[in-house]
C-alpha cells in the first residue's frame, strides 16, 4: 500500500513554487523604483545652464524659468546626461583636445603667418585690468566676487568648467559659453588657465569709489562698464545669436544688414531719425524718446517694439536688414547698455547716440563726428532735431560719418572678437597669482552639453556660429600698454567734440514752427 501510495506521489510531482521568482522581481522592481527616486533626486538638486534649479540674480528680478513642457522623469534624466555625461561620451569619441603631436604641428604653422596689429580699442583691455596690475588677483578676490556673480568660469588645460549660482535671463548664459567653446576650438593650447566670476545681467556692480582704505577691488565679467565700475566688459552673448528674438549670429547678422542697408542711396532714404525698440525696460531715455514722436516738429520716427506680437507674426516686421531706410539712427540705452548698438552702427545710416552711460568692449572705438553724432539727453527732442537738420544741410558729412560707423562694425569680424576674447583673458589670467582649479560643484561644458540642453532654435543658432576649424593664423598682436595718460587724453577729447556740438545746438537755437 505505502509502495502504491509512493508512486501516486511519484507519477503527480508538486508544483514547483514561484516565491524565489517573486522575490527576485519584487527586488528588481525595487531596485529601479529606488534608482528612478535616486535619479530624480538628485536631478532635483543639479544646476543646468538652462537654469533648472536655480533662482534669478537678487539684483535683477526676472520670472523664474518655466520647465513644464517635459515629465518630471523626462527632465531629470535630460539633466543627468546633459550635465554629467556627454562630455565625458565627446572626451572617447575624439572630442577631446588635439594631442601634443597636433598642437606641436600647429604652433609651426602659427609661427609662420605674421598677424596684423589689433585694433586700437584693445588698448581699453590694460585700462579695464588696471586696478590689479598692482595689487594681483588672489583667490580671496576671486571669491568676494562671488556675492556679485551668477556663475563662475574655470579653464583648465583647455576644458571649461562652469560653477553654476544664478540663473540668467533667457539664453544668456548658454550663448556666452558657448563663444567661449569656440575660443578654445579656435586657438587650442593657447588659453591660459583661467578662474571668472561672471554676471549675466545688464548693470553693473562694482563701483570705483568704494575701492581704497585696504578694500580690495573685485574682479568680475560682464557685458558692460562704465567710467564709475571695474566691471570688465566681454563680448556678450548675441554675437553668436539670440533666439529669443531672432537675431542670427554676427557675422551673418552684418553682412544681411550691410546689404539692406544698399536697397536705397543716401539720397533716397528718409530723411527722419528712426527708432525702434521697447521703451519698457526702465529705461528714462527710452520714455522721454517717446515723446518726441512727431516728424513734422522734430524729424523722428519712433516705433514701439512688441516682441510678443513680433513672435506671432514670425519676425518678419523686426528684421534688422529692413530698418536701415532712414539716414538717421537712434540709439537709446535700455536698462543699462544694449546690444542694439552693433546693429545700429551696421546700417551706415548716421548713428545718433544719446549721451551713452555704458561702454561694451569695443564701444571705446567711436569717436564723436567720426562715425557717430552726439545727442544730448538734456532737451531730448530738440537736440534730436538739431542733428536731422545738420545732417540734410551736410548730407555728404552725414553720410560719410555713417559709412565709417558701418565700416568699424565690419572691421569687427568675429575673428577680430575671438581675438579680443583671446587677449582679454590672457592679459588676465597673468595677472592671478593662484593656479585655477575647478571647485568640487563645478561641471564640465562643452559643445555637446550644450547642444543637448539646446532646444531646435538655438541648436540651429549655435551650429550656424560654430568654429569650423582651428585656426591656422596666430590672434591679432596686441599693442604694449600705453601710458596711463592715454586713457584720459582719449576722454578729454571725445568731450571736446561732444561740448562743441552742444555748442553748436545752443548758438543756433532754431525756432521750432
Amino acid at each position: 500500500m505505502a509502495k502504491k501510495q509512493a508512486a501516486v506521489h511519484s507519477s503527480h510531482p508538486r508544483s514547483p513554487s514561484y516565491l524565489f521568482f517573486s522575490v527576485v522581481a519584487l527586488s528588481f522592481l525595487s531596485l529601479i523604483a529606488l534608482l528612478i527616486y535616486k535619479v530624480d533626486n538628485f536631478a532635483s538638486v543639479t544646476k543646468t545652464i538652462v537654469g533648472h534649479n536655480l533662482e534669478p540674480t537678487p539684483w535683477h528680478i526676472f520670472p523664474t524659468k518655466n520647465f513644464t513642457e517635459e515629465s518630471r522623469h523626462t527632465r531629470a534624466y535630460k539633466i543627468i546626461q546633459c550635465s554629467y555625461l556627454t562630455c565625458r561620451y565627446a572626451a572617447t569619441d575624439g572630442g577631446a583636445q588635439p594631442s601634443e603631436e597636433k598642437l606641436e604641428e600647429r604652433r609651426g604653422l602659427v609661427s609662420s603667418h605674421r598677424p596684423p596689429n589689433c585694433p586700437d580699442f584693445f588698448k581699453f583691455i590694460y585700462r579695464d585690468l588696471e586696478p590689479w596690475f598692482n595689487t594681483r588677483i588672489s583667490i580671496d578676490h576671486i571669491t568676494q566676487a562671488k556675492e556679485h556673480a551668477a556663475f563662475r568660469i574655470v579653464i583648465v588645460e583647455g576644458k571649461l568648467f562652469v560653477d553654476l549660482y544664478y540663473a540668467c535671463v533667457q539664453s544668456r548664459m548658454m550663448f556666452t559659453l558657448w563663444g567661449i567653446l569656440q575660443l578654445l576650438k579656435k586657438y587650442p593650447g593657447m588659453v591660459p588657465d583661467v578662474d571668472i566670476m561672471f554676471d549675466c545681467m545688464d548693470k553693473p556692480t562694482v563701483e570705483r569709489n568704494t575701492v581704497g582704505n585696504g578694500s580690495l577691488p573685485l574682479p568680475l565679467f560682464r557685458y558692460c562698464t562704465t567710467e564709475a565700475h571695474l566691471d570688465i566688459p566681454f563680448p556678450d552673448w548675441s554675437f553668436w545669436g539670440w533666439s529669443e528674438v531672432n537675431i542670427h549670429p554676427w557675422d551673418e547678422q552684418f553682412k544681411e544688414i550691410k546689404q539692406g542697408s544698399q536697397a536705397q542711396t543716401w539720397a533716397k532714404k528718409i530723411t527722419r531719425a528712426y527708432w525702434k525698440g521697447n521703451p519698457d525696460v526702465e529705461s528714462p531715455i527710452r520714455l522721454e524718446l517717446m515723446q518726441c514722436n512727431d516728424s513734422n516738429l522734430w524729424g523722428t520716427e519712433i516705433i514701439r517694439q512688441n516682441w510678443t506680437e513680433e513672435e506671432k507674426a514670425g519676425y518678419e516686421r523686426s528684421k534688422l536688414s529692413n530698418q536701415c531706410n532712414h539716414r538717421y539712427k537712434i540709439y537709446a540705452e535700455g536698462y543699462a547698455w544694449s546690444v542694439s548698438l552693433k546693429y545700429i552702427l551696421s546700417c551706415g545710416s548716421l548713428p545718433l547716440l544719446i549721451s551713452p552711460q555704458y561702454e561694451d568692449f569695443f564701444s571705446r572705438a567711436l569717436v564723436p563726428k567720426l562715425n557717430y553724432w552726439p545727442v544730448s539727453s538734456i532737451d531730448l527732442c530738440r537736440s534730436i532735431k538739431f542733428a536731422v537738420d545738420w545732417g540734410n544741410a551736410n548730407p555728404s558729412q552725414a553720410e560719410a560719418i555713417g559709412k565709417r560707423a558701418q565700416q568699424l562694425m565690419e572691421s569687427i569680424s568675429m575673428d577680430r572678437v575671438y581675438d579680443y576674447m583671446f587677449h582679454l583673458i590672457s592679459q588676465y589670467a597673468k595677472l592671478q597669482d593662484f593656479k585655477p582649479v575647478p571647485p568640487p560643484s563645478a561641471q564640465q561644458v562643452c559643445e555637446e552639453s550644450l547642444l543637448c540642453f539646446a532646444d531646435e532654435k538655438q541648436k540651429e543658432l549655435l551650429k550656424r556660429s560654430a568654429v569650423t576649424a582651428i585656426s591656422l593664423a596666430p590672434p591679432c598682436t596686441l599693442k604694449r600698454r600705453p601710458n596711463p595718460d592715454f586713457f584720459t587724453v582719449w576722454a578729454e577729447q571725445r568731450q571736446k567734440i561732444i561740448d562743441n556740438v552742444k555748442d553748436m545746438e545752443n548758438r543756433t537755437n532754431a525756432p521750432i514752427t
